[in-house]
């Protein structure tokens, strides 16, 4: 578990004075099964902010990252049916594993979180086709390539589309290294 999450757990613990284990089974006893009614019962009925009651619904319902039994198996599951888009993952990965030693890769259920000390870029297969590389970029205006996220999503603020190989070249890495730099 990660540095986060476990921050978000202890916090939940103090701030609500119920652990995650008795929150699941309040969540249990209610009989509500589907996430976005259990985050709308623990923030109606229980005070919850949404991060929190988004938290307690992804245990419930063991579809977090953390559930999984690896980050390997979180990766593979990413690219079922999206194999040809690995070897842009991966050389991806590699070139960005070069910015430093403070990068992490947080594998979740639908993308790979990049990080130094803070998130700098998301790597998503997006469809079968493409691979979308989520960039957090402070004072760079979209051009070309590199458009707003818009509701790609809300914790980048740049988004690449990439369908080849080709498609990772200096110009994406050059966006991504001054991420990481901003992020350190």
């Amino acid at each position: 578990m990660d540095q986060a999450a476990q921050t978000m757990l202890d916090n939940l613990q103090k701030n609500t004075g119920k652990s995650l284990e008795e929150w699941k089974q309040i969540v249990s006893d209610s009989g509500i099964q589907k996430h976005n009614d259990i985050i709308k019962f623990l923030k109606t009925d229980h005070g919850f902010t949404h991060g929190f009651a988004n938290m307690v619904a992804l245990k419930f319902r063991g579809t977090d990252a953390g559930s999984a039994e690896s980050t390997e198996q979180l990766v593979e599951q990413q690219y079922v049916g999206k194999e040809t888009l690995l070897p842009l993952y991966e050389k991806l990965v590699t070139e960005i594993r070069q910015f430093g030693e403070e990068v992490e890769l947080a594998p979740k259920n639908a993308y790979v979180s990049v990080r130094a000390k803070k998130q700098f870029a998301l790597l998503q297969p997006s469809t079968k086709t493409r691979l979308d590389v989520g960039i957090n970029l402070k004072g760079i205006e979209p051009a070309r390539r590199l458009e707003k996220s818009g509701s790609f999503n809300a914790m980048c603020s740049h988004r690449v589309r990439l369908e080849t190989l080709a498609d990772v070249d200096a110009e994406l890495l050059g966006w991504l290294k001054v991420a990481y730099e901003q992020a350190k």
